[in-house]
C-alpha cells in the first residue's frame, strides 16, 4: 500500500490511443478518492509519475501497489489496452478495477475465502480464446492463484467486488457465476477507507 494522504502522480503513454482517452481515465480513476484517502495528480511527464498508463492492445493490468516503484520509470506500471472499443460503463469497469490494483488490492477471487467451484479444463478453453489468448500457466496465474492468510489482508468473499473477474456460470460446477461487477461494492469501499483512512479515522486508529 501507499501511504495514507498521499498524492500519487498518473502519466501516460498515449502511443497507439487517441488523446481523449486521458480524460476518460482521469473521469473515473478519481471514484476511489471519495472512499480511499489518496489523490490522483495527473501530469504530463510520465518519467515522473507514480503510475504509468499505456494503452497498448495486448489487455488490461497493472502492478499492484508500491511495485510500481520496482519498475523502471521509461515502463508503463498499467495498461488499459481495451478502452480503444469499449463503451462508457465497460471502460469505468476496467478503470475502476485497475486503479484498485495501482491501490494495492488484489484480485477478489484470489482471496483465501474465495472457493469458486471451477470447472478447470472449460476455464483453460474459455480463456485460451480471443481476446486472453492466454496458456495455462497464464490461467493458472490469473484465475486459479489464491493468496495465503499470511501475506494479504483479506475480507469475506466478495463476489461483488469491483475486484473480481467476471465468471460465466458455464464454467463452475455448481452452475453458479459472477457477473460483471460496475460498482464499488460496501466492502470494497471499506477496504478502501480502512487502508486509507481520513484524518478522523487515522486518530480512532492511533487511540485518539
Amino acid at each position: 500500500m501507499w501511504e495514507p494522504g498521499q498524492m500519487l502522480k498518473v502519466g501516460f503513454d498515449i502511443v497507439g490511443a487517441p488523446i481523449d482517452i486521458i480524460y476518460v481515465v482521469q473521469r473515473y480513476a478519481v471514484e476511489w478518492e471519495r472512499f480511499a484517502n489518496i489523490k490522483f495528480e495527473f501530469v504530463q511527464n510520465m518519467a515522473t509519475a507514480d503510475i504509468r498508463v499505456g494503452f497498448l492492445p495486448n489487455g488490461s493490468y497493472s502492478y499492484i501497489g508500491r511495485e510500481a516503484m520496482l519498475i523502471p520509470t521509461n515502463a508503463t506500471t498499467m495498461n488499459l489496452g481495451w478502452l480503444t472499443s469499449a463503451s462508457a460503463s465497460e471502460a469505468r469497469r476496467v478503470i475502476l478495477h485497475e486503479f484498485g490494483h495501482a491501490l494495492g488490492f488484489i484480485h477478489e477471487h484470489s482471496s483465501p475465502t474465495a472457493n469458486i467451484p471451477y470447472d478447470r479444463e472449460k476455464v483453460y478453453s474459455y480463456y485460451s480464446q480471443a481476446p486472453n489468448n492466454w496458456d495455462r500457466a497464464t490461467v493458472d496465474r490469473n484465475i486459479f492463484l489464491k493468496y495465503s492468510v499470511a501475506e494479504t489482508n483479506y475480507s469475506t468473499y466478495d463476489r461483488s467486488s469491483i475486484m473480481h473477474y467476471v465468471v460465466p456460470p458455464e464454467l463452475t460446477t455448481d452452475g453458479v457465476g459472477v457477473p460483471f461487477n460496475t460498482e464499488l461494492s460496501t466492502i470494497d469501499k471499506q477496504y478502501a477507507g480502512y487502508f486509507y483512512p481520513f484524518l478522523q479515522r487515522r486518530l480512532q486508529q492511533q487511540g485518539y
